[in-house]
Parts: structure tokens; C-alpha cells; sequence
């Protein structure tokens, strides 16, 4: 899986950082989207996947290998 988040989209909701901290945080200075993993391990896939789900900005973005 690669992981892609559209920065500019992003509301800052912190929904991803809540479900997949391993692979997502926020900026200080204006709560967006910071993405620490881009390839994260399979056990991750799952939280990343509901992260895209419940991104209310539509943000993040998979491509599945």
C-alpha cells in the first residue's frame, strides 16, 4: 500500500491521527495532515483504509499493491 494525503483538502479533523497514529499526525501551528508513513506495514492497512473513510475532507488518498 502507498499513501498519499492531499494537504490542501484537509479540515484538520484529526480522524486519521485518532485511527492510525503509526502513520498520521497533525501540524502545531494548523492541525493538518502530516504524513509519517507513506508505505506503512500490512498491519496497519486496516486503520488506513477506515482513516480514507472517514476523512471528512476526502483527503487521503491509496494505491493498493
Amino acid at each position: 500500500m502507498k499513501v498519499q494525503v492531499d494537504v490542501p483538502k484537509c479540515v484538520a479533523s484529526g480522524q486519521c491521527v485518532m485511527l492510525a497514529p503509526e502513520v498520521f499526525d497533525q501540524r502545531e501551528e494548523d492541525g493538518l495532515v502530516v504524513l509519517l508513513d507513506e508505505t506503512p506495514a500490512p498491519d496497519l492497512h486496516d486503520a488506513v483504509r477506515e482513516s480514507a473513510v472517514v476523512c471528512p475532507a476526502a483527503a487521503i488518498h491509496m494505491a493498493e499493491s
